[in-house]
């Protein structure tokens, strides 16, 4: 069993970066240098301790965020090892969701990439302290003083250097600290020493008023009062330090573990950045306080269905005590779940423990029903945590098994693996019976493929989805149909009359419903409405003098709702229309319920074509990043793909982020011809914006290809 920690000697770290910037590497030597493992791990040769899965090995590089822990200098260490490639951001959030501190890692080599960016914003945007570590400066041609301007630049004035190595290239051997003004450096080193320590302390002071007034008075301060304030700094965001390291070589890595030992925040901060985030059973805010004597909170941010262990809930625990052999409720839907076995992880091993405190990240292991930001606690009145925000998968593929009889292992597959990453989706297009997996990129739907088969032995073929368009109606229509089938015994009789009315968009519940639209003053004999927020649909029910039995009534209903999923232009979901049943007739004896659903289906569909019907399209929010040599070549391509350009950055770097939307159907492969017209060298991320109407051109051409059946269920 594992030592119990302290909440104030917990230190929740995530390293994150761009891909290839060496964060596994770190995260390895970091072990080994708190002697939490016996060897210096490598990526290369395939010992790395987080890296340490079948496709990791294969691929060369990190797919999913790994739990580590390392005990130094009196402090336990949570590292969490997030990947770099943007093909597997929803991790890298996971783990940012876990931690006070986010290190982020630069390759001295290759200085601010995309995914560098990326991260050191999220994390922004958390409240998150922030460190940077610049790694692999024992390459050759390594500009240190560029560097550090390049970062400043992008990330701010607040980030400085902390320590400096003796020199850049294969022959470092050791950094030293800036912090100690009275420390004399050696005039070798690559920086100008009196203005980095300037700039160090002004940063550190500036967090505390009393200081930084005795710094601009006195014009120095001591090494003790600065120590004192690093932490509060690094809370404050006035500092943000930047390490110097090669990991590989296990230099400037012990300072690094020193660092954020010493002055890194522990958990107790989180109280800053969960303030009025949770909500109480009864709506009200609740400030968790991160003490062993608050009730229990905890949240989960990963989820592993592994093959020896079982399905694991990684969680980090915010408030209270989490004890094994207990019962917890998930606030999600307030079942209450027995939890066994308390895992404390390093990479693919585990150790067994009996208790969880404010800041401890542990695996609840084979327990079933927790999904990625559910809330457990021992009562369900206790706060709820927000979930994480995840961006929303937009490339898909449609799968189907190469095997006959695979149908069944590869569903189940396949909601395993979305379990895990909160940017797959996995759905099935009722009009084409696709099986369609949605991810962020072609590289992650290839692991996805890859996972698939080594997991759970499924082999299977992919071809292009359909593209989620949606249908509404721009127009009041109406419709009415009239089923008579008489086929010897029991005839079948129905006839119903309908209006459909457009929905505005702005409403979200059945209360907002009521009020501004399906009111007395608008349908004056009005019996009932029923609004259905997944479609933005509402039902009303407007029957006068009993002309269709009230038993019926929920047959007609359940008719229109069926036509939703269907579609009646091209196939695709309906959204943002109110239909009312206004009239109809029956017969006492062959009027049933399926012959009035089938009747509303057909009065619907005749309603929806009278009502100006129009296809919607998927509009995503596009982030390009190019060297800026490229810039004109991809802004003069975006406009053939009905793009608009929104705005546009100039980075250090030689580097242009271009803001546009554009519809999905046109960027939907964007990845191969963005490749090709800027050599490989630009990267893109893709973000759901809204939906908005199809050019009237290319409407005409989806449903030309569309070629619906007209079915009718006896």
């Amino acid at each position: 069993m594992a030592v119990k920690h302290l909440v104030e000697n917990v230190r929740d770290i995530a390293l994150v970066g761009h891909r290839a910037a060496g964060k596994t590497s770190l995260a390895d030597a970091l072990l080994f240098d708190a002697h939490a493992v016996d060897r210096l791990g490598s990526v290369d040769d395939g010992t790395s301790v987080a890296d340490f899965d079948e496709e990791e090995h294969k691929h060369h590089f990190s797919i999913d965020t790994h739990v580590l822990h390392a005990d130094h200098d009196g402090k336990h260490l949570n590292i969490l090892d997030a990947p770099g490639s943007p093909d597997f951001i929803g991790a890298a959030l996971e783990a940012l969701s876990a931690v006070e501190t986010a290190v982020v890692v630069v390759s001295a080599v290759n200085g601010i990439e995309m995914n560098t960016r990326r991260m050191f914003q999220e994390a922004t945007a958390l409240g998150l302290s922030r460190a940077i570590v610049i790694n692999k400066l024992d390459a050759e041609n390594v500009d240190l003083p560029a560097l550090v301007e390049q970062i400043q630049a992008a990330f701010g004035k607040n980030c400085v250097l902390f320590n400096v190595p003796d020199r850049t290239g294969p022959g470092m051997k050791e950094v030293h600290c800036l912090l100690d003004p009275r420390q004399i450096l050696p005039p070798s080193l690559p920086v100008d020493v009196p203005a980095a320590r300037s700039q160090l302390i002004e940063a550190v002071v500036e967090a505390d008023e009393a200081l930084l007034e005795k710094y601009l008075s006195e014009g120095q301060v001591t090494l003790a009062e600065l120590e004192a304030d690093i932490t509060r700094a690094m809370d404050a965001g006035t500092l943000i330090p930047i390490f110097c390291a090669s990991a590989k070589k296990d230099k400037g890595v012990r300072e690094l573990l020193d660092a954020l030992s010493r002055y890194g925040l522990s958990p107790s901060f989180s109280a800053k950045r969960l303030a009025g985030l949770q909500v109480g059973a009864n709506g009200s805010a609740h400030q968790l306080q991160p003490t062993e004597l608050e009730e229990f909170v905890a949240q989960v941010f990963k989820v592993v269905n592994d093959k020896f262990v079982g399905h694991l809930s990684f969680v980090r625990v915010l408030a209270g005590k989490l004890q094994h052999n207990h019962n917890v409720v998930n606030l999600r839907n307030g079942q209450t779940l027995r939890i066994g076995h308390l895992l404390e992880v390093q990479g693919k091993n585990t150790q067994q423990v009996h208790e969880a405190v404010p800041g401890d990240i542990v695996a609840i292991a084979k327990v079933e029903g927790l999904d990625i930001g559910d809330t457990i606690a021992y009562t369900a009145s206790a706060p709820k945590v927000p979930l994480p925000h995840f961006p929303t998968p937009m490339f898909g593929v449609a799968i189907e098994p190469k095997t006959r009889g695979d149908e069944q292992k590869i569903s189940a597959g396949l909601h395993k693996l979305a379990s895990e990453d909160p940017t797959v989706k996995v759905a099935h297009d009722a009009q084409t019976h696709e099986l369609v997996i949605s991810g962020v990129s072609q590289l992650h739907l290839d692991i996805i493929r890859e996972r698939l088969k080594a997991r759970f032995g499924v082999d299977v073929v992919t071809k292009e989805p359909k593209i989620p368009y949606r249908e509404t109606i721009t127009a009041d229509g109406a419709g009415d149909h009239k089923h008579k089938k008489q086929t010897g015994g029991r005839g079948q009789f129905a006839e119903v009359h309908l209006r459909i009315y457009p929905l505005s968009r702005d409403i979200k519940d059945q209360a907002q419903c009521e009020k501004e639209f399906a009111n007395k003053s608008r349908f004056e004999k009005l019996r009932s409405v029923h609004y259905d927020p997944t479609y933005n649909f509402a039902f009303i029910d407007h029957i006068v003098g009993g002309t269709i039995p009230n038993n019926f009534i929920p047959a007609v209903e359940k008719g229109c709702k069926e036509m939703l999923d269907r579609g009646v232009l091209a196939g695709y979901r309906i959204q943002d229309c109110a239909v009312e049943v206004h009239f109809g007739k029956y017969h006492d004896v062959d009027s049933s319920e399926a012959a009035f659903k089938t009747a509303a289906r057909q009065a619907f569909k005749k309603a929806f074509l009278s009502a100006r019907p129009s296809l919607l399209e998927p509009i995503v929010k596009l982030e390009i990043t190019v060297p800026t040599k490229y810039t004109g070549a991809v802004l003069g391509d975006l406009p053939t793909k009905r793009a608009q350009v929104e705005n546009q950055d100039s980075l250090p770097g030689d580097v242009t982020v271009i803001y546009a939307r554009a519809p999905l159907s046109e960027v939907a492969r964007y990845a191969a011809q963005l490749g090709g017209m800027t050599q490989g060298q630009g990267s893109y991320a893709m973000e759901l914006s809204h939906y908005e109407m199809v050019p009237a051109v290319v409407q005409q051409q989806i449903v030309s290809k569309a070629q619906l059946k007209d079915v009718e269920e006896e």
